[in-house]
């Protein structure tokens, strides 16, 4: 039983489903997955990440979605989600050279292909770009990127189902236990799901799940805007760009979109902000400037719609919790990614359908991301966050 029908819920429906010919049920409140981060997500993948387990997971979710016609096709027809790897260019001031030079070692020493370039070679090799005040900058030549991420959770959730698993309308509320042991998860309604396992994978609404199982779970709704923008402007090879102020730019059909994190004073660092609010504030403070001056074609811009989507944020340490909840003999946990679920689904996805069916991680220990590390308040600092 998987509570949440998202990119990782129906990931991990997949796996069980295609993999291990499990018996699967999907309950999701919410089909139209209109407020669901999978729907809103802006769908880049990177491997530029401070911790090993964060650049595993990218390893194995770029080689996936490289072959995920050929994974995902249904009857002859394979789903298509439009990978582009034009890497992603991280830049850092004087200030944040050590840092910068500190990740590219470990990412470097954990198989990622990372260039570190300087200023010049910035400017040699996007002329269009502004270096003032620029040191050092660090680039992906291959395994990052963006892709269509609806594409990517449509193509899992009609896998999964061609393979049995069954998605049904109906919003969890509660747990029937005896033991140690799930035996069963309440709707809204009253009617009892029953299964043999159950993994909470309800994005930033999983916390009062959690906490039905005895799981302080500190994951919730942050907001996030991206503005969509049109330019005359002419970028050749524009990677996704992150300017040391936090705003990131990257191409998107015939334009672009950008994003920064939330101002200071903005509501969006609080739970639950609705989507509509769009701050148009920050763009017209801070992204437009900063863009502007770090790509002077962008005095030519507008524009022209934005959206918002949540981040499922683990305030603890802004890094996933999967696997086991403890002090439970067959429940589960996989959410709070903090801006890298769509990513990281088909890793997470493979690795806890393992877990579940096998009582063991295969190829991908996510023993790093454990719901222990909540009890020990032992966090595992990401430096790497967006």
């Amino acid at each position: 039983m998987i509570v949440g029908g998202g990119v990782i819920g129906a990931a991990c429906a997949c796996f069980l489903a295609r993999d291990h010919h499990a018996a699967v049920t999907v309950l999701e409140r919410d089909p139209s997955y209109r407020q669901a981060s999978s729907a809103l997500s802006a769908s880049s993948i990177r491997q530029q990440f401070s911790t090993p387990i964060n650049i595993a997971l990218s390893q194995a979710s770029i080689g996936f979605l490289r072959r995920v016609g050929d994974e995902l096709a249904v009857g002859g027809e394979r789903p298509a989600i439009g990978l582009v790897e034009a890497g992603y260019l991280y830049l850092a001031s004087a200030a944040g050279v050590a840092r910068l030079r500190a990740n590219h070692a470990l990412q470097c020493a954990h198989g990622a292909e990372i260039d570190l370039l300087d200023a010049a070679v910035l400017h040699a090799r996007w002329p269009w770009l502004a270096i003032d005040g620029i040191a050092l900058g660090a680039h992906g030549v291959r395994g990052e990127g963006w892709f269509d991420g609806p594409a990517l959770h449509a193509a899992f959730k009609r896998k999964a189902q061609a393979c049995g698993a069954r998605f049904v309308h109906a919003d969890a509320v509660a747990f029937d236990t005896a033991g140690d042991r799930v035996r069963a998860v309440r709707d809204g309604h009253g009617q009892a799901h029953a299964g043999d396992a159950v993994l909470i994978a309800a994005g930033a609404w999983s916390a009062p799940l959690a906490a039905a199982l005895g799981l302080v779970l500190p994951v919730s709704a942050r907001k996030r805007d991206v503005f969509v923008l049109d330019s005359p402007a002419q970028l050749p090879g524009c990677p996704l760009l992150i300017d040391p102020s936090g705003v990131w730019l990257r191409p998107e059909g015939r334009g672009f979109i950008a994003g920064a994190p939330p101002r200071a004073d903005s509501s969006a660092e609080t739970d639950d902000v609705p989507l509509d609010a769009i701050d148009h504030r920050l763009f017209d403070d801070l992204i437009w400037p900063t863009l502007a001056a770090r790509i002077p074609a962008f005095q030519a811009l507008r524009v022209r719609s934005a959206w918002a989507g949540y981040y499922e944020m683990n305030a603890f340490d802004h890094n996933g919790v999967a696997g086991a909840v403890p002090g439970w003999a067959n429940a589960y946990i996989a959410c709070g990614f903090s801006g890298h679920g769509m990513q990281h689904a088909p890793a997470i996805g493979s690795a806890i359908a393992e877990r579940i069916a096998s009582g063991r991680y295969g190829g991908l220990d996510l023993a790093p991301l454990s719901a222990e590390r909540l009890l020990r308040g032992d966090p595992l600092i990401e430096h790497n966050i967006i």
